[in-house]
Formats: C-alpha cells, sequence, structure tokens
C-alpha cells in the first residue's frame, strides 16, 4: 500500500514562512546520495505508553540514507484481560540529528511494519506523523486493519518532492516522530484478545525514516 503524506494547507503556509529561504535554495540544489560523512543521530527524550524507558532504540543505516526505529513494547489491544487504556498506545521520540555543516536534509519515505490479530468485527489503526522542533508538524496519516486478520502488515508513505519539509541550513533542530496504534473491540467477542503491535524482540520489525539529503546554499 502506497499513500502519499500532504501537508495541510494551514501548514504548508506556516511552514512556507519559516522556511521559505531554505526551502526556496533547496529546490534548486541538486539530492544528495548517499548521506555525508560525519551524520550521527541519538535519541534526546521518549514518552508515551507504547515506548516505555528503554524500549525504543534508533540505528543510523551506514550509507546514511535511513534510520530505523524499534520497539519492544508497544502493542494496543482490546478483549480478554486488557485494562481500559490498553486499546490505544502512542509514542513521541524526540531526537538529535547531527549533520555535518553545508547539508540538511528532509524526510523523503517512512516504512511502518507490525502485526495485527483481530477478530472478526474489531478493527485497528496505525497513525504517525512528524516534525522539526519549532516547526509545523506534517499532517497525521492513518491506516486502517480491519477484522478478521492475523497477519503482518506493511504501510509506506512517500513524500512529494514539492513538498519535502528541509531542516533549516545551520540551526540545530532536534526531530520528532509521534506514532499511535488503536484498536477498536466493534462488535467482536470481548472475551477474545484483538491487537496490533510494532512490537519486535527480535530487531525484525522497524520503523524506516528514509532521508533526502541536499547541500545548503
Amino acid at each position: 500500500m502506497r499513500k502519499r503524506i500532504a501537508l495541510s494547507a494551514a501548514a504548508a503556509c506556516a511552514l512556507a514562512m519559516t522556511t521559505a529561504s531554505v526551502t526556496t535554495a533547496a529546490a534548486s540544489a541538486p539530492l544528495f546520495t548517499p548521506g555525508p560523512n560525519g551524520v550521527t543521530i541519538e535519541i534526546a527524550t521518549v514518552n508515551g505508553s507504547g515506548c516505555p524507558l528503554g524500549t525504543a532504540a534508533v540505528a543510523l543505516s551506514p550509507d546514511k540514507e535511513a534510520f530505523t526505529v524499534t520497539y519492544s513494547n508497544y502493542t494496543a489491544q482490546v478483549g480478554g484481560p486488557s485494562k481500559p487504556t490498553d486499546f490505544r498506545k502512542n509514542c513521541q521520540i524526540n531526537m538529535k540529528v547531527h549533520v555535518p555543516q553545508g547539508f540538511t536534509y528532509a524526510i523523503s519515505s517512512t516504512d511502518y511494519r507490525g502485526f495485527a490479530s483481530l477478530q472478526p468485527g474489531s478493527e485497528a489503526w496505525q497513525l504517525a506523523s512528524y516534525y522539526f522542533q519549532g516547526s509545523q508538524g506534517t499532517e497525521t496519516i492513518s491506516h486502517h486493519l480491519p477484522g478478521p486478520a492475523k497477519k503482518s502488515w506493511q504501510f509506506d508513505d512517500e513524500v512529494p518532492v514539492a513538498q519535502l519539509v528541509y531542516k533549516p541550513c545551520g540551526e540545530e533542530r532536534n526531530f520528532n516522530i509521534n506514532t499511535e496504534l488503536r484498536v477498536d473491540e466493534g462488535t467482536s467477542d470481548p472475551a477474545k484478545v484483538s491487537f496490533i503491535t510494532m512490537d519486535s524482540t527480535d530487531g525484525s520489525i522497524k520503523t524506516t525514516y528514509h532521508f533526502a539529503w541536499k547541500r545548503c546554499p
């Protein structure tokens, strides 16, 4: 499934005002791949019911073209012994991405992966958005999974080139990721558990964010 990310009119206007000089210059500059040497990334803060302390990890790809986020305790569920608050889990990760002088980046696409086990009559959603510190965020994109289902899932969100939002050149701004998982019991048997997860104990289920690199003017 492929779904394009679109900025809302208000968000697009705000971003145009705050990053006009950056995006104008970036639009005229060629894409630079792979990523430049010297890129580093680390988690600054983590908050949310879906990512208790120590359960989220981030890793930069060797070619600097992407980074992955892996969760080890990110599951939303309903039915059976589930708690009333278990139907919704969320996670906000604030990251420090160090970029060598003379370069800037945007997120060009994102690959979300997980697993779902949904009883007949239930349904689930995966939601996500991201933004640079101090800037308007992207519109929240949601993906729907109807029950019955018992399978691995993957959603790929691609940003059109004209809508890429680049970090302002020369500024240190952390990158924020907001994700959420929800399950609705619907008409399913309340004694049976339905769940959706981005949980991975072996590192095989990851969310991958792909960079678009450009040189600063």
